[in-house]
């Protein structure tokens, strides 16, 4: 690519922005990370909570707007990145020194937070 070429930006569309906020809850997780293994970036489950709620609230809200692919899409990415949130949770807790109280949200439960 020559100096003066940009890269294509891909079509609006609801599969972006499901995928977008998909890949930027996994990056959250630590489970997609750029760079050295060992310089692979500490679990925020705090911000990846908030990516899933922002997915889960746009889920309810075009529920019975969406085609079939669009649904199982929504559904089929929720449904893994809430089993990952558990998984970093359960990790987090294996890391803490014992006797420490580790402070971590609750896991998303499929409903939009207040």
């Amino acid at each position: 690519m020559s100096a003066d070429e940009t890269p294509r930006i891909p079509e609006p569309s609801f599969e972006f922005l499901v995928m977008s906020l998909r890949v930027q809850a996994e990056m959250q997780l630590g489970l997609v990370h750029f760079g050295e293994e060992k310089d692979r970036p500490e679990p925020d489950t705090r911000l990846a909570r908030h990516t899933i709620d922002l997915l889960s609230m746009i889920e309810t809200k075009t529920r019975g707007n969406l085609s079939l692919e669009e649904q199982r899409l929504i559904g089929n990415s929720l449904t893994e990145l809430r089993f990952r949130f558990v998984q970093a949770l359960d990790a987090a807790k294996d890391r803490q020194p014992q006797g420490v109280e580790a402070q971590s949200p609750a896991p998303p439960t499929g409903e939009p937070s207040a």
